[in-house]
């Protein structure tokens, strides 16, 4: 897996592992960030790692078996809205850190043929564990016009939401629609040419909040929050880095709302974003915003 973990200096400087303590990186992903507090937490520190995607956990048990980490970490194909049930089952504990890498690995758009990228032609689908939750496909064909229109607006923030929910709605009716390049044409045919040549792609948008509705994103980081902070120790770390405004709202009122229980201390009233170096480097890491705060 090409992906390339974001902000992995300042991950590492805020949650400060140390050896012997254990950490929960509730996304693996490519592992870059659990593969880093692995080599802190050394030699007897563990690691909890959660990812709905079995080629990641696979992927990540080979590193560790090369390493010579692998005794020290426990995998699991699952969701982190699950959280809580999950280091239960694991007998997982005591926790000093947790973090949160929320977003898209480059895996999915460029490897998985679910239909993540407007740029390939591929069946929609966007589900992050292969059998996990609805397809996009189901949700464009089943859902009525209003339903579509407030997934685009709410979670893609689309200003023609309306518009194209109406084109997605008159289209289905002569035959479902299957792949991203039939969805990329009745969103080119629903917006002005105007908004064609934009900074951002026109099918941007759309493509975010039906990924953000297939995999219940929001939802489940609301409900995972909570979890993290209970299920960590006394003085453990939480660390969350999101990719768009709707994540970092969720996050920052999260721990503003906790502030004010005297449940944790937020340790960084503005996010951190990368450094030019990273972003010139990585440009998935343009849009990175990492928020921490520990518990009291």
């Amino acid at each position: 897996m090409a992906h390339v973990p974001v902000l992995t200096k300042e991950v590492l400087k805020c949650l400060g592992p140390q050896p012997g303590e254990n950490f929960i990186d509730a996304t693996l992903g490519s592992g870059g960030h659990s593969l880093a507090i692995l080599e802190r937490t050394a030699p007897a520190g563990k690691l909890l790692a959660i990812d709905l995607e079995e080629k990641a956990l696979n992927s990540f048990e080979k590193e560790t078996e090369k390493s010579g980490w692998r005794k020290r970490t426990i995998l699991v194909n699952d969701n982190f809205v699950n959280l809580k049930r999950i280091v239960k089952e694991k007998e997982f504990g005591p926790v000093s850190g947790i973090l949160f890498d929320l977003g898209v690995s480059s895996w999915h758009p460029e490897e998985s043929g679910r239909g993540f990228s407007f740029l390939k032609d591929e069946p929609l689908d966007m589900r992050f564990g292969a059998k996990s939750g609805r397809q996009a496909g189901e949700i464009l064909n089943k859902e009525s016009q209003s339903v579509l229109a407030g997934i685009l607006e709410n979670y893609g923030e689309e200003k023609f939401a309306l518009r194209i929910a109406k084109a997605i709605a008159e289209t289905r009716k002569a035959a479902p629609i299957k792949t991203t390049f039939q969805l990329l044409e009745i969103i080119r045919q629903a917006t002005p040419d105007w908004y064609h040549h934009q900074k951002i792609h026109f099918a941007t948008r759309t493509f975010q909040a039906l990924r953000i509705a297939v995999n219940n994103e929001l939802e489940n980081l609301e409900k995972a929050l909570p979890q993290a902070l209970e299920i960590l120790s006394w003085d453990g770390r939480i660390g969350v880095i999101s990719f768009h405004s709707l994540e970092d709202r969720i996050v920052k009122n999260f721990f503003r709302e906790e502030e004010k229980k005297n449940t944790l201390k937020t340790l960084t009233k503005k996010p951190i974003v990368p450094q030019k170096s990273e972003m010139k480097a990585n440009p998935r890491s343009r849009s990175a915003k990492l928020r921490l705060a520990i518990k009291i």
